[in-house]
C-alpha cells in the first residue's frame, strides 16, 4: 500500500496557478493550514528549482516535488500523503524556441493517486510559433498519460491548461474570436485526452454557478467577473468515481496579493 494510504480514506487535490511562489508564499501558506488540501499541483513557480520553499511547507507537513529553471514557468507537486515515483518534464517533450524542453510537466504518486502538474504554453497568438509548440506539447502530454488513463489507480492531469473547454467557460465568447484559448485545435487536443481515458471531471464547480478560474488583473476583471475557465482537472475512470465534491476558491483571486488564478479544489473518497 502507498505511504499516507488508509483504505477508504478522504483526500483533497488542488490545482494553482500561483504567478510566482515566491509572490504567494504567505497565502499558500495560510491556504494549506485552513483548507487541510492533501496534494496541491502548482503551476507558474517563477523560481529556480534550488530557490523553491522547501522548508516552510515541511513544517506544514508537506514535501514537494519541483521542476524549475528560474524563467515564467515552473511547475510543483505538494503532498502530505507521500511523494514517490516523480517524472519531471514529459517523455518526448518539445523545447521553444530550440530544442530544450521548458519546465512545463512534473508527475508523483501521493498516497492512492498519481498525478501530474501541468502549466500547458499560452500559444501567444494564432500562426505564432508559440501556438505551433503548444500543439506539439498538448501532443506530447496525450501520449505521455496514455497508459495512467486506463490504469486501475485513480489518475489525474491537472493544471492551467490555457484553453477554455466550450463557449461556455469564457465570459464573452465573441471577444475570444480569432484568439488562443478557443480554437478548435487547441479543443480538439481536449477531446484528444477524452479519447484516451480521461475526463473533465470538474466542468462546473459545485459550489459557485460561474465555473471561471481566471481572471485578468487588467480592466477590473475580477470584479466584472470577466473570467475564464482554463484551470482544469482532467481524470480517468477511478479519479472522476471518486469524486465527491469539487469548487473553485474564488476568495483567493481576491485581496492585495492574489495570483490572476484562483484554486481548483476536488474531493475524493477514495
Amino acid at each position: 500500500m502507498p505511504p499516507g494510504t488508509v483504505p477508504g480514506m478522504a483526500l483533497r487535490i488542488a490545482t494553482w496557478n500561483v504567478n510566482s511562489v515566491t509572490a504567494r508564499l504567505p497565502r499558500l501558506l495560510a491556504w494549506l493550514e485552513s483548507t487541510g488540501t492533501d496534494v496541491l499541483c502548482l503551476q507558474e513557480l517563477k523560481v529556480a528549482a534550488d530557490a523553491f520553499p522547501h522548508e516552510p511547507l515541511r513544517e506544514l507537513g508537506y514535501e514537494a516535488a519541483v521542476h524549475a529553471d528560474g524563467r515564467w514557468n515552473g511547475v510543483a507537486v505538494v503532498s502530505r500523503v507521500g511523494l514517490s515515483d516523480v517524472v519531471a518534464g514529459l517523455p518526448g517533450e518539445p523545447g521553444f524556441p530550440d530544442d530544450e524542453p521548458q519546465t512545463r510537466a512534473v508527475a508523483a504518486t501521493c498516497g492512492p493517486v498519481r498525478v501530474w502538474s501541468v502549466y500547458v504554453p499560452n500559444g501567444r497568438e494564432i500562426g505564432h510559433d508559440h501556438y505551433a509548440y503548444k500543439l506539439r506539447w498538448l501532443a506530447a502530454l496525450r501520449a505521455a498519460v496514455t497508459e495512467d488513463a486506463v490504469g486501475e489507480r485513480p489518475f489525474a492531469v491537472l493544471g492551467d491548461y490555457n484553453i477554455a473547454p466550450t463557449d461556455n467557460d469564457v465570459w464573452d465568447p465573441a471577444r475570444f474570436e480569432g484568439l488562443t484559448h478557443v480554437t478548435p485545435a487547441e479543443r480538439a487536443a481536449l477531446a484528444e485526452l477524452r479519447e484516451a481515458g480521461l475526463t473533465d471531471v470538474v466542468p462546473r464547480p459545485l459550489k459557485y454557478d460561474q465555473p471561471f478560474t481566471y481572471w485578468d488583473y487588467r480592466e477590473l476583471c475580477f470584479p466584472k467577473n470577466r473570467g475564464m475557465r482554463i484551470d482544469l482537472v482532467y481524470g480517468n475512470a477511478p479519479f472522476g468515481k471518486a469524486v465527491s465534491d469539487a469548487y473553485v476558491d474564488r476568495e483567493q483571486r481576491k485581496g492585495k496579493g492574489a495570483s490572476d488564478h484562483a484554486p481548483v479544489v476536488v474531493d475524493l473518497d477514495v
